[in-house]
């Protein structure tokens, strides 16, 4: 059943009134009619199976059938910290990253990120990028879709991570040595409902100076596997392996 994340202002008793570009989808991309069926979600989590009553070119009324109980969310609360890839990188670990369960992403200004996202161009991303996680969140029937913070610097992310239960970063000198720390043992430390801050560098990784000024502040630097992977697949190893670790074992 199709999902559509609508902001709490328009739910109104049993009634919920679609508005945006959500109206294009359901009129226009599904060709939903009245009384087919749609479950839609707020922004807090709350979760309704609901009729539609009315379509018009500006609105879609819904009246709610009954209300779902359900959590789709990892036992954890994932960040993803990436350091500003090139190119399109970003969309995809949003977009995928959303459907694997991260909870929030920061985009993080590394030493070596070719790319600068100035005040005006971010603004201007930051609407696609909200776009790709929310229909993500729809896709993948999320509770919740992922925020997205303002890029930082690695101060700001510094002083961002005291909120953690656990930082970790992946490290590309890490898979070259015999004594590593493995992503698995790192994840035992953690139980369901904590906070986990998951860093990865963009496609230079991170400079020394970098390694040693996260070390020093309590992140633990890991290795994601033997092998050394792109920037914009070693978050979705991570998340994977967080899913497997507490969902499926």
């Amino acid at each position: 059943m199709q999902r559509y994340f609508v902001p709490k202002k328009a739910w109104d008793d049993d009634r919920i009134m679609i508005t945006g570009a959500d109206v294009h989808h359901i009129s226009r991309v599904m060709r939903f009619s009245v009384g087919e069926k749609i479950i839609c979600n707020d922004e807090n989590g709350i979760a309704a199976q609901c009729e539609i009553v009315e379509i018009d070119k500006d609105f879609v009324v819904v009246t709610i059938l009954n209300w779902l109980e359900e959590n789709n969310e990892l036992p954890i609360k994932v960040t993803i910290v990436h350091g500003i890839p090139k190119s399109d990188k970003f969309e995809l670990v949003l977009q995928k990253g959303t459907e694997l369960g991260a909870y929030k992403y920061i985009p993080f200004q590394s030493e070596r990120s070719v790319v600068v996202w100035d005040k005006k161009k971010w603004e201007k991303k930051l609407q696609r990028f909200s776009k790709i996680v929310k229909e993500a969140s729809e896709q993948s029937h999320r509770s919740y879709v992922p925020t997205i913070s303002n890029p930082m610097s690695i101060t700001e992310l510094i002083e961002e991570s005291s909120e953690y239960n656990l930082k970790i970063f992946a490290y590309e000198e890490e898979a070259k040595v015999n004594n590593y720390h493995t992503f698995g043992s790192i994840l035992k430390q953690l139980n369901p409902n904590q906070k986990l801050l998951v860093c990865i560098g963009p496609e230079g990784g991170f400079s020394n100076e970098e390694a040693n000024l996260l070390k020093s502040n309590d992140f633990h630097s890991i290795r994601l596997g033997p092998r050394i992977l792109r920037t914009e697949t070693a978050p979705l190893y991570a998340l994977s392996a967080i899913s497997y670790h507490f969902e499926e074992l």
